[in-house]
């Protein structure tokens, strides 16, 4: 192994696959901040913003089904530990001149494991949320850009991407 390499932890002896063990991790504050972009056209994003899509309040019902998924990361990726966590947040940015809507999740836990990917799941179903209700007016949506932003806390420490 190199100097900057990490053992592998995510395999069993016989080489099959396993949850790592945090058991003795200590317990800290973590945080994990995702990102992604719906791009729609014009006519769709006037459509969110004047409540006229016929499913309802699009980005309140996007919050909702991106919290209630980042609560259940661990029923849909494998190696994720069930996790308890402590505030999840979305917020949504719509950018009328570029056509689309910027989702920003937030997640954050005290514990021995981190939160990345419940962030990018929070983001993910929101962006599936708003592409599921508003497909009767737009199937030409585009689901973008998902990403880490930023994550605190940890053995691994900090992490902030770059701006563009």
């Amino acid at each position: 192994m190199t100097e900057n390499s990490q053992e592998f932890t995510h395999f069993n002896e016989a080489g099959r696959a396993k949850m790592v063990d945090v058991s003795k991790k200590p317990l800290t504050e973590r945080k994990a901040i995702a990102e992604g972009k719906v791009y729609t056209s014009f006519e769709t994003i006037n459509r969110i913003q004047e409540a006229k899509i016929e499913k309802g309040d699009v980005l309140g019902v996007a919050q909702i089904a991106g919290i209630m998924n980042a609560k259940k990361t661990s029923d849909i990726i494998p190696m994720c530990h069930p996790l308890n966590l402590t505030g999840v947040d979305l917020d949504f940015e719509i950018n009328v001149k570029d056509n689309y809507i910027r989702i920003v999740a937030e997640v954050k836990i005290s514990s021995q494991t981190g939160v990345e990917i419940e962030a990018l799941t929070a983001v993910s179903t929101a962006a599936l949320t708003i592409y599921d209700m508003c497909k009767a007016v737009d199937k030409g949506m585009e689901i973008d850009e998902i990403r880490l932003l930023k994550k605190t806390g940890g053995q691994s420490g900090e992490f902030v991407r770059e701006t563009e």
